[in-house]
Parts: C-alpha cells; structure tokens; sequence
C-alpha cells in the first residue's frame, strides 16, 4: 500500500500540473506517521504532562541554523543537526528531570511508526484499490483535458513515476459518454445531409439538387467561422443546432433554384432568369427567414442554469439560418446560372454514357489499388462514390427521370383537383371548422390521454450512484464494515445482468457524488456501478435494474439511508422531491418539518424513495460543562482544558519526522484504551501551578459530563430558518405527478402563521422554465405578427399565416397523445417554439405570391390597384399560385423533417468506423434518441400536419378573407348609395 501511495502520489504532481484540472484526490490510502500513544496511568504516576511530552520532542527533534564560522579563510555555514533519524530515537527523549529522577519517553508513551487511522477506502470490484479521482476545471474543454490527463499517465510511465506493470483501471470518464454523444450527433448530421440531397435529387435532378445542396456547406462553413469569432464550442448543442438547422437551411436554397429553373422553362436566359427569380422571391424569402429567427431570438435571452445550457442551439440556429440567406441569395443564384440546363421532357438517357462508365470504374479500381497499399478511408470512399456512379447510370437515372415526369405530374394534377374541391362553394367553410374542430378534438384527447409530464427526457442510465449514509459521528470503520456487505448484495443482485456491468467503484468516506473537496465523511459511502454503452448492452434496459435494485435495498437495513441516483441528462437542477418549510423558531420548524415528513409519508403516495431533512436533530454530543470559577481558583483557562482534551483525542501535532524529501507527522495522543474510555477521561489529571509548583487535579473536579444531541447545520433563506425535506423519485414513477400529489395532500395541512413551505429543486426550475417558454412563445408570435404586417402591409393576411401556427399543434397534440409520448417541458416546448418560426416560412411565400400573381392578373384586365378580381380569375390565382409553389413546400418540408429522422429514431451508423474496419456499428435507439426524440417528433408531427395547412387550409383561409373583404366592400357601397355622397363614411378609406 506504501508504494501505491507513492505512485499515485507522483501521478497526482503530474495531473496536477495540467492547467484544466482543477483537483487531485487520492482515496483508499491513509498516511503514515509516527504515534506517541501515551498512557494516562503512567503520566499521572509520573507526574508527566502532555505539556511536558510536546515540549520534549519539539526541543529535541530540530534543525537550526548556527550562523557562518570562518575556518583557514573560508566561512562555512553552521548547523545543528538535531532531526531524529530513526522513530525508536523519541524513547530516548528526556520529558522531564525532577533532581537526579529522569522520566524517559518510553516511560509514559509507546512510540509506533505506521499508517494513520484511515480517512477513506477504496475498492474496485470488491478489490482494494486507490483511487485517483481527477476534476476537471469550469469551463474548460473536457476532451482536451481528458486527451492531457492519458497523455500525463502515459509520460508518467515512460519516466518511470508509475511502473509499466501497474494495473490502471479507469473508470466513470465522463469524456467518453462525451465522445459517443458527439460521434452520434456527427453520424446523425451525415445522415441527414445525405437523406436530404437524396430527396433533392429526385426532385430538382441532379444538377440542381447539387445547387441546392451546396448551401449546405457553404452555410456550415460561414457559420463555423462566426461561430469561432464568438468564441462558441463545438458541443451537443451546437451539433444538433445544426442538425435541426440541416432541412431548414435548404429551405431559401430551394425556393431559389426551384424559381430559376421555372423562369428558364419559361424561356428567359439563365442569367436573366437568375435576377428575376431571385428578385421575385427576396422580399419573402427574407421575410420568412426573419420571422424564424425572432422565433428563436426569445430564447436566446434564457437566464439561468437552464439558459446557460439551451442558449448554444438559437444562438447557433440564427448563425447557420442567417448564413443561409445569404447563400441562397448572393452564391446560389450565381452557381445556378452559370451551370443550369433546360431538362427535355422524356430525356430518360444520359448524354455521355462512355464516358460516365468510365469515370465510375476508374474511381473502384484506383479505390481497390489504394486498399492494396494499407490505407483504408481514402480508397473506400473512392469505391463507394464509383459504385453510386454504377447506381446511377444503371438504376438512379431512369428512377429520377420517372419520378419528376410520371409522379410529380401526376401529384400537381391531384393536389389542383384537392384544391379546386376545396374553394367550390361552401367548402371553404367547411374545410375550416373542420380544422378547428380537429384542433379541439386533439386538445380533448391530450386531456383524455394525459401524457406523462416531464421537465427533461427521462434516459436510461449509463451509471447508477448509490449512497450509504449512517447516523452523523459513525466512525469510518463501521461504515466499511456495512458497506462490504452491501457491496456483496449488490453484486449478488447484478450477478443477472453482469455482462453489461463494466465497474463498481466504492469510495467510503464520500458520499456526495458531485463533492470533490478533501473533507472526507466518515459516516456515508458511494457506490457507482457503471454500465458498458447502449448497443453493448443487448436490449437490456438500465432503468429496469435501477427501479428493481432500489426496490431491494432502500429501507432493507435499518439504520443507514439508501439512495439511489443516475446520471441525468442535461443540467443539474436539483432533488426529484424539494421542499423546503421556512420560519423563525428553530426549534417549532424541526417540529412542524417533523411532522410534514410524517403526514407526507403517511399519505400512501408511491414513487418516493425516502423522504430525508438536509439537517440531522439527533448529531451524538458529550457536552463538557466546564465550572469557570473553580477552574481559574486553580490558574485553569478554559483554552488549556480544551486543548488537554483535544490532544488526548484527536491528537497534537509536534514536529515531522523526515525520510528524504517526505515528511511524516509526529502526533501525540493517547492510547485508545484510554481515549475511548469516559470514566478515563472524567478522572484525566491536569497540571496546574501553584505557587511555582505543579500539581495536578483530575478534570472532573473543575467540569461535568453531560451527554446532548444537537443540530448538524442550521441553513437560512432571505434570513429566515429552512429545513429542507428531499428525495429521489423511484425509477419508472413520473417526477411530476409524484410532486403533485404531495402538493394536493399538502393542501390539506394545517400550517401556523408565519410558516410556509415551498417546492423547489427541479420542480422550481420546471416551473420557472415553462413560464418562460410561454413568454418566449408570446414574444415570438408578436414579432413575426410585426414582420409580417411590415411586409403585406395588411392585418388579415398576417392573421391567415398564423392560424397556420396555432393549427400546426394539432399535429403535435395529436402525436403526442396518438403514441402516449412524454409532454416534456424543455424539448416540447422548444419544438412547439421552432415550429412557429418554421411552419410561417411556406405560408408566407405562397401567400406572397398568390397576392404577386392577382397584381398582375390586374394588370392585364386593365383594373385598378386595389380593385377585387372576379371570382373564376381569383381562384384561378389561388390555385396557380399553389401549383407553383407546390414542390419547394413539399422540398422544404421533407428536407427539414428527413435532417431530424435520424435523432427522432435515434439511427446510427458509424461512418467512420465503417470506412476504417467495414463495421458500421449500425443500431436504433440509444441515449440521443431519448434525449433529443421528443424535440425532433414535436417539429416532425407539427410540421407534417402544417404542410397539409399550408396548401390546403391556408388558401382556404385567403379565399374565406377575400370574401369577407368582398362583403364588406359591397355593404360599404350599399350604404354610400343609401346615404348619399355627404353622408356615413363615404370618404374612409378601409384596406384589407
């Protein structure tokens, strides 16, 4: 154990040395030292004080300086040497001389040189360990920290501080569940991209899906350099910013291209067709994507630690939207023009087969030489863009022409016949109480359905903490002792499910996970069994253990407190259960906490794992009531009996014995036969002097004894006393539902005047977020109500695009409660947030150009500005305008739902891997999909049903306005008539 200390000391200096760590521990080794363990009998036979003993060995076991001494004109330094070498040494030490009588140090005390009472233990497996637990600095990269640390423990090897023998376990790195996070999100990002250029292919062609794809690193790469610029890092957050970024960044790009290549159908020449294109769609274009970033401009301003955490995704959102702006109307029009050709219709061949034959080959059998050479990710890409080639001449192109001459024609004549239905007549209202009365359908199915309501995703758990804490002042040993056995009962219950187990670490002495200072506490422990990543584990679901081990351990041993916790996705927001009770009397809140805690647990509510009082009101205390008047009869201060009590416990620090450069502590105590004995203790003798004569008086002639219990911590909110009650929430059990029915049972208790109770913790934060969701919400329809009657210069035609908002919820409640997914506070909510900024886009720029295509229908009829189209030619305006935008609506929402398909399902194929060692590492679900699943359904369900809005219920919408502007026109002329030119309201003038 001396030489693992050792070592693991020399990797503490190392780790230390590292500018993002911020701290070292070493647990499981206790220090050595040397014990002067005195015996009281003999000191007091002896007339021999602890005084006496500290005074010897401090005298005795010394260094000092002599001064300089001038020898044959050299002056050498002077020092006296003094320092013991040897422990046995300190016997020989003379504490005391009363004429020719010596007391001797082995007289009073025997002298050990051994390991101090341990601090902490250690244990891996069940097997003793140290452990050397590293924390990383705030605010520092954990990947670069944790790439410096292997890197220390490698160099630590090679120059020998550890031996290249020792067996090093690492175990609960964090960077690695960072490192799969980040892997996933970049695999998910791969897929999307390539989910989303195949659907631009079958939908543009190739040439201009590669123009519309090329947004897509253009903006990435404008948006990494502003990203840099403001000093953002690569994160989770950022990467599924760009994830979710991935289908809406095309959105500007498509419309673009999809205009371009519609004028050039139309006979303009490709540049010509560029600017009027591009000129034709900027204003909305640009509008749409104003209104999706005041969308997310709210949350931007989130405050707190859930701010601190969600601010990177709008930040990151509006960065990478911004940049495709400006790509989709300064680059792409550019690059479109100057590469795009007129598509023939039937064109089923490609102009040069030969040749594309040849390029396809070329790239698998340069690909296959390369392979032959050792490399493997230069030459497999090779093959697989060949063999696409080979796909694409053979399959893909015929495929691609049957789909844009055969499928989208047939899909432009069925939705003109759906929409033609949907103005005949009274459709239009017909088509719009229907909605509404879905809207309330889905809203009475959430109610009937009742999701369960959660503030984060609940994920499977890749550790579980369980923490042993016994009654405050049990000394570490009897805690080890208890410990052990619960580490066998663990193991023996885990024994099931051990193939996905990878570790159990114990720490005694440590009981709060997230602590790291050196303070150890003797009476708790921490357990954490970590478990081998998601598609290791064969199915077998984490949760289910930790619901059924909690179920085996909590409340099995009496006497000790149980709980059991895993890693929570996302920032720390305190206890699952929080309540804190406030007062003034101190001893009236113990009292009424008291009783909270019992009528709580007395309510029957499942779901609690264990109410728990953040103070302890039993913490074990031997009182020593010292009589000042008869002590300072006798010249005794209080400080000198305190300090003789506090030597004979817990020790007085002397001097320290050197061994080369370490240093071991002399500590003067005594013997535990004696320490641990009261009646010893009641009848110790302390020297006092008396007329220059020293005497002794046993310490129960000046004190008394008395044996109390008091507070562990007294804790004030806005300077009041607060005793919090806390608990975890069984695995399986709704956090929310369980705090709502302690709030409904609560409701029924009495409380005094000037006492109060409040629910805090997670349920505080939950709270304070949702409200802030709502505000967010409320201040992002605000501003793109302002954007939108800045652009149509209209209050109706703004009201139009955002009952298209309010009605995208009936997918969303109707996902929702169809599949019986978790309503969760912070992922819903965002979704529910994005989607008003998303779902304005394709209303905008189909409303903008049905009101594009009716001014100039006027302007071949001949009418005035304003003036109100015939019937046949309005419908023929709507109906055109939705023709015409059909295909970059659809684009613009496949593409954005196929970028989030891959985290909702939560698929992923390692491309890396697969190009290294052909293993894809292919598999669904995992702890990204429980994460970020319910914000990528949320757009998914809303966005499905509001393209459905957006080309048939918003025209239907128009087409119920401009009737109603009709009416009104027509009852303002009627009451013209009825009252003459210089009556009622003949000169208002009122525009719809």
């Amino acid at each position: 154990m001396e030489e693992l200390k050792k070592y693991a000391e020399n990797l503490q200096d190392k780790l230390e040395d590292i500018s993002e760590v911020s701290k070292v521990n070493i647990e499981g080794v206790n220090d050595r030292e040397v014990k002067v363990d005195c015996d009281l009998m003999k000191m007091e036979a002896m007339n021999v004080s602890f005084f006496d003993i500290t005074k010897a060995i401090s005298e005795e076991n010394l260094s000092v300086s002599g001064g300089e001494i001038l020898l044959n004109g050299m002056r050498r330094s002077l020092r006296i040497a003094g320092e013991i070498e040897d422990p046995n040494e300190l016997n020989d030490i003379i504490v005391k001389k009363e004429g020719s009588q010596m007391v001797y140090l082995r007289d009073v005390a025997d002298v050990k040189y051994g390991f101090a009472e341990p601090k902490s233990y250690a244990r891996l497996d069940r097997q003793p360990v140290v452990s050397v637990q590293v924390v990383k600095k705030g605010g520092e990269n954990l990947l670069t920290a944790t790439d410096k640390i292997f890197k220390a423990l490698d160099e630590a090897k090679k120059e020998r501080l550890i031996p290249q023998d020792l067996r090093i376990s690492i175990t609960n790195d964090q960077s690695k569940e960072v490192k799969n996070q980040l892997n996933n999100l970049e695999n998910s990002m791969i897929l999307g991209v390539i989910l989303v250029v195949l659907v631009l292919f079958y939908f543009l062609g190739t040439r201009n899906a590669l123009f519309v794809g090329l947004a897509i690193p253009m903006s990435l790469f404008l948006s990494f350099v502003v990203i840099g610029m403001i000093g953002f890092r690569i994160n989770m957050m950022v990467l599924f910013s760009l994830i979710l970024a991935l289908g809406m960044l095309v959105d500007n790009a498509i419309v673009t291209v999809e205009n371009i290549y519609r004028h050039v159908e139309e006979g303009y020449k490709p540049w010509e067709a560029a600017k009027r294109a591009t000129g034709e769609i900027a204003v909305p274009i640009i509008s749409s994507t104003l209104t999706t970033l005041v969308a997310f401009f709210p949350l931007a301003l989130w405050k707190g630690i859930i701010g601190e955490f969600m601010k990177y995704l709008p930040i990151t959102l509006i960065i990478v939207l911004t940049a495709s702006l400006f790509v989709a109307l300064i680059i792409t029009p550019v690059v479109a023009a100057t590469f795009i050709k007129l598509r023939k219709p039937g064109h089923a061949k490609l102009s040069n087969k030969k040749r594309s034959y040849t390029i396809a080959l070329g790239m698998i059998g340069l690909g296959l030489l390369l392979l032959l050479t050792g490399m493997r990710v230069l030459p497999n890409v090779l093959i697989i863009f060949g063999l696409i080639g080979l796909g694409y001449i053979l399959v893909f192109h015929k495929a691609e022409s049957w789909f844009q001459e055969v499928f989208l024609t047939w899909l432009d004549n069925a939705y003109e016949k759906t929409i033609r239905y949907s103005l005949r007549r009274w459709n239009p209202l017909w088509f719009f109480f229907g909605t509404l009365g879905l809207l309330v359908f889905t809203i009475l199915l959430m109610v009937i359905r009742q999701p369960a309501v959660e503030f984060f995703p609940n994920n499977e758990p890749q550790y579980i903490n369980i923490i042993s804490e016994f009654p405050i002042g049990t000394d570490i040993k009897t805690t080890n002792v208890f410990i052990k056995k619960l580490e066998n009962d663990v193991t023996r219950f885990l024994a099931p499910d051990s193939s996905i187990v990878e570790s159990i670490l114990t720490t005694v002495g440590r009981g709060d996970p997230n602590d790291f200072t050196a303070e150890t506490q003797p009476n708790k422990a921490l357990m954490t069994i970590s478990f081998f990543d998601y598609q290791q584990r064969m199915g077998i679901s984490t949760s289910e253990i930790m619901r059924k081990l909690t179920e085996h351990i909590v409340g099995k041993y009496p006497g000790v407190e149980i709980a059991v916790q895993k890693d929570e996705m996302g920032p720390p927001v305190g206890k699952d259960i929080n309540i804190e009770i406030i007062g003034q009397d101190f001893d009236k809140l113990v009292y009424l906490s008291d009783s909270i805690q019992a009528f709580i647990e007395s309510s029957g509510i499942e779901g609690i794992e264990g109410l728990k009082m953040n103070i302890s009101t039993d913490k074990p205390e031997l009182t020593v009531k010292i009589d000042r008047d008869k002590a300072r009869r006798l010249g005794l201060s209080t400080s000198i009996i305190a300090n003789t009590l506090r030597t004979s416990l817990y020790g007085s620090y002397v001097t320290d014995y050197k061994v080369g450069e370490d240093k071991y502590p002399i500590m003067v105590r005594l013997k535990d036969e004696y320490k641990y004995n009261l009646s010893a203790l009641e009848n110790m003798k302390i020297p006092y002097t008396d007329n220059g004569v020293t005497s002794y008086i046993p310490l129960s002639a000046v004190s008394d004894f008395d044996y109390t219990t008091s507070f562990s911590s007294v804790r004030r909110k806005d300077m009041k006393r607060v005793i919090t009650l806390y608990s975890n929430v069984v695995e399986g059990y709704n956090k929310t539902a369980v705090n709502d029915q302690i709030k409904e049972k609560l409701a029924s208790f009495n409380m005094p005047a000037g006492y109060k109770y409040e629910f805090t913790g997670e349920q505080q934060e939950q709270n304070d977020s949702f409200n802030f969701l709502m505000r967010a919400l409320a201040i992002a329809i605000a501003l793109i109500f302002l954007i939108l009657v800045t652009q149509f210069n209209s209050v109706i035609r703004p009201v139009i695009i955002l009952m298209s908002v309010v009605f995208s919820t009936i997918g969303v409640f109707g996902g929702l409660a169809t599949f019986k997914m978790p309503f969760v506070i912070i992922m819903t909510g965002i979704g529910i947030i994005s989607l008003a900024g998303i779902v304005v886009n394709n209303a905008i720029v189909l409303i903008d150009y049905t009101e594009l295509l009716k001014a100039r229908k006027r302007k071949e009829l001949g009418l005035e500005e304003d003036a109100v189209l015939p019937m046949n030619e309005a419908t023929e305006c709507v109906v055109l305008a939705g023709k015409t935008r059909l295909r970059p609506v659809l684009l613009t929402a496949i593409t954005t739902l196929l970028g989030l398909v891959p985290m909702a399902i939560g698929m992923n194929f390692d491309f890396g891997s697969f190009l290294k060692t052909y293993n894809p590492d292919f598999y669904i679900g995992g702890d990204q999909q429980l994460f970020w699943g319910p914000l990528a359904w949320t757009i998914i369900f809303g966005l499905t049903f509001s393209t459905f809005l957006t080309l048939v219920i918003v025209p239907v919408m128009y087409r119920l306005t401009t009737l109603a502007q009709m009416k009104w026109r027509s009852f303002l002329d009627f009451w013209k008539d009825k009252n003459g030119n210089g009556n009622g309201i003949k000169n208002q003038t009122v525009k719809v």
